[in-house]
């Protein structure tokens, strides 16, 4: 019985690594599609992505190696609840879509302000605790609106990266 559970886990273990190493090698095929013209520094525009993908297949090939040696050492047991907390996760997943569907329409900083809104009251319930009443949704609402507004402000306006805004002068 135990070899049954041990040969799945190390074979679960693989396919975590494996994953890891195709997605590296998609991301390299990926790679050779961007110019690789020198940019600032010497640098073109495919150095990152090759990185990233050379760094994930090796870290695939040795987390195949390790599950094929002896399985994952030292791995603590999981913790929190068997099951998700699926209310939570919508929360939070309602924020990323509203900011991602709300930014050119409403602008930055008040899309990012509902996303921080929506995600904050998430994390909450998957604490446990109360999502939070009118009183700390507005609460969360100002303190997700002083996060994004200086965010907005140094990249338009030291950076000179245009952010979608609400108004016509930029400022919001």
């Amino acid at each position: 019985m135990a070899t049954e559970s041990s040969s799945s886990s190390v074979l679960h273990q693989s396919l975590v690594g494996g994953g890891a190493l195709l997605i590296g090698a998609l991301m390299a095929c990926g790679a050779t599609f961007i110019p690789s013209d020198a940019g600032y520094a010497g640098v073109g525009p495919n150095a990152l992505p090759w990185l990233v993908s050379v760094v994930l297949m090796i870290c695939g090939a040795w987390l195949i190696w390790e599950a094929r040696s002896g399985g994952y050492r030292a791995m603590e047991t999981p913790s929190g609840a068997a099951q998700g907390d699926w209310k939570a996760v919508a929360w939070v997943v309602a924020g990323v879509l509203a900011n991602a569907g709300l930014i050119t329409v409403v602008g930055f900083i008040l899309a990012c302000a509902l996303c921080f809104t929506l995600a904050v009251r998430g994390l909450r319930m998957s604490e446990g605790r109360p999502g939070g009443d009118l009183r700390q949704t507005v609460i969360d609402g100002v303190s997700g609106v002083l996060i994004a507004a200086p965010v907005f402000w140094l990249f338009t306006k030291l950076l000179a990266i245009q952010l979608p805004g609400l108004t016509a002068s930029g400022w919001l």
